[in-house]
């Protein structure tokens, strides 16, 4: 850690260099935490910082003020070096009230910094959290790095005069606590002020409010003795090209247009909002001018009726959800699968079953996608691993329905979709193209709606009205070629056959599964999907660092697998799958290639740490150690 005076012109606080942080905004529901979590990362984000961020919402919406129910987090944890998770605990607590401490202090380890808003700390409000004595005094907090700030009186004092009343300038305390630890880790001001303004544009008074607020806890950190250095993160070392901060939901939906851009095709969105996927439905509602439509369906069903009649018109059909959605959607997509048209499901997965946690995460889903319709419907499903690859896995996704004419669902989650990190904006020209080769004129003989092109055997794409192409859809089974209805079994037979063999032939068109074992000697192989891959590669990071030797691979294509998923498994002595479930792609794993693969699997509602993972690897490097492995 080094340690320099600052410029002249600046306070003489020194400034202390630090490589990584983290930190945890916690507070009541009201309090703005997300607002001022997303604001100091995006000025995080603008000094060149690696980021990662866990927005962890409340699941109640409207949990009484003041309650452990109720507290709204946001936590961040940006460095100098490769950022791969939000981190495991919080070096900074901000905890604006009893319940945010109460309710946080069990993941915020000793010697953490823990910056409390005194203001909130009352008898009546302590006891609403159960609190019987207050942990400021008994010996709770003894072992912490405790910096007691009257946030709520200090803002209402910067806003005396401000023309608000006493409860509206209250509202303001975020802004405070974002201008202290805004000051406390030399985050540029300019940026936020200008998002105030043009937030509150509307109301003045409002704007200016919020800004007295910022800058008064700016300047408190600057004078008040209980803060005596600030700190620093450089910035980390990136390949140069324009970099923005995305969220998973924001960067599925660019790729969703992006894809249908570069295919030609009009994109149709059919929803009906639910959480945590509700996003990409606004996102796109703005986006007109790129030839995307958005219906917001009464239901479900009707949201993926109308897509899938979108795309039998010739665009792309989309529809979004989660857990609970899908299970509705499911006979429509069956349809998608006789009909063998396009299609894209995005199932942004939570929490389960039925209603269970709407805004938590969980990856219990892949039994639904993969396996969840009636008769053999199978279905390409792809995964992406971070909140930016899901603008490459929606792309992927767009590919394969487009090119193999099938349904395709594309599996994100709560921890991937309201997470963030840089994003290193591609170059338009340099995206892959898709060719929709729609059929457009009779061919010689007639036109067969189900005859297949060689190499994919995927049927011919005729939108509605093409003289001569007219043709019959349903969900009744198709005659092959003909696409007239047919009962004969031996027809059913083969069409259920060359449906899964198209699906199962995607597999020659994705890249071979990759390994990273730079030893090539390793024993252990950590297989993951989805949004396991950053707790995963930072546990190994930190096993490596320590002389162990263990594999990673991770998996996008869930169905069909990677050709040479079979081969790269029985490399191994033991394949570990860690998963948000209770074991679901083991089962497909060990069903699939008859290996004998280990779970670890937690359904808590929360992405694993990566020391949860660490200590899983180690108990199978043997002894519980890495030392000396192999």
């Amino acid at each position: 850690m080094t340690t320099y005076p600052q410029s002249p012109d600046a306070p003489a606080k020194p400034v202390e260099i630090v490589s990584r942080v983290v930190i945890r905004f916690a507070g009541d529901s009201g309090d703005g935490m997300q607002l001022t979590g997303e604001r100091f990362t995006a000025e995080t984000a603008g000094l060149g910082n690696d980021i990662a961020t866990f927005p962890d919402f409340p699941a109640e919406i409207r949990a009484p003020a003041g309650t452990v129910p109720g507290v709204s987090a946001f936590q961040l944890q940006f460095a100098d070096t490769k950022v791969l998770t939000p981190g495991d605990h919080p070096d900074v607590l901000v905890a604006m009230n009893p319940a945010a401490l109460k309710s946080q202090l069990p993941i915020t380890p000793r010697g953490a910094t823990i910056v409390l808003n005194t203001d909130e700390f009352t008898r009546r409000n302590l006891a609403k959290v159960g609190y019987e004595r207050d942990p400021r005094s008994d010996g709770t907090l003894e072992s912490y790095q405790v910096h007691e700030v009257a946030i709520t009186a200090l803002t209402l004092g910067a806003l005396e005069g401000s023309g608000l009343g006493k409860k509206d300038a209250e509202r303001a305390k975020n802004m405070f606590a974002l201008g202290l630890m805004s000051w406390l880790y030399n985050r540029p001001r300019e940026g936020t002020l200008r998002f105030i303004d043009a937030k509150f544009a509307k109301k003045p008074l409002v704007a200016a409010a919020n800004v007295k607020a910022f800058e008064a806890g700016w300047s408190f950190g600057e004078t008040t003795e209980t803060f005596a250095v600030s700190y620093e993160v450089a910035p980390a070392p990136m390949p140069k090209g324009v970099y923005r901060n995305i969220t998973g939901n924001l960067a599925l939906s660019y790729g969703l247009v992006a894809a249908a851009q570069k295919a030609g095709l009009p994109l149709f969105l059919g929803s009906y909002p639910i959480t945590p996927a509700s996003d990409i439905l606004h996102t796109l509602a703005g986006l007109k001018r790129f030839g995307v439509r958005t219906f917001q369906a009464e239901d479900e069903i009707a949201g993926i009726g109308a897509a899938l009649g979108a795309s039998f018109g010739g665009s792309l059909g989309l529809t979004t959800t989660s857990g609970p959605g899908v299970a509705l959607k499911t006979e429509t997509i069956g349809l998608a699968v006789s009909l063998e048209l396009p299609l894209i499901i995005v199932d942004v997965q939570r929490g389960g079953p039925s209603t269970g946690l709407p805004t938590k995460t969980e990856q219990a889903d892949l039994f639904q996608a993969v396996l969840g319709r009636n008769g053999e419907s199978p279905v390409p499903v792809v995964a992406p691993q971070s909140p930016a690859d899901c603008f490459d896995a929606a792309m992927e996704a767009v590919r394969i329905a487009v090119t193999y004419r099938t349904p395709v669902f594309l599996l994100s989650d709560g921890y991937l979709a309201n997470g963030s990190e840089p994003w290193l904006v591609p170059d338009a020209a340099s995206l892959p193209t898709v060719d929709p080769a729609f059929t457009t004129e009779l061919p010689e003989g007639g036109f067969l709606p189900y005859s297949r092109d060689p190499e994919t055997l995927a049927r011919p794409w005729a939108v509605p009205g093409t003289p001569g192409l007219e043709h019959r859809i349903g969900g009744l089974e198709k005659a092959d070629g003909t696409g007239n209805i047919s009962y004969d079994p031996a027809n059913h037979d083969r069409m259920v056959r060359l449906r899964a063999a198209k699906v199962a032939g995607i597999a020659r068109s994705i890249p071979p599964l990759a390994v990273d074992d730079p030893s090539g000697e390793a024993d252990v192989l950590v297989l993951g999907w989805g949004s396991t891959y950053g707790p995963i590669a930072a546990a190994i990071a930190d096993i490596r660092s320590r002389g162990g030797n263990v594999a990673q691979a991770h998996l996008r294509h869930l169905a069909p697998f990677p050709a040479n998923t079979g081969e790269v498994l029985r490399a191994y002595r033991t394949v570990l799958i860690p998963e948000m479930n209770l074991g679901q792609l083991s089962l497909l794993i060990r069903g699939t290639f008859l290996v004998d693969a280990v779970g670890f699997n937690q359904v808590r509602g929360l992405p694993f740490t990566s020391a949860e993972l660490v200590d899983a690897i180690e108990g199978l490097l043997g002894n519980g150690t890495t030392e000396g492995s192999a």
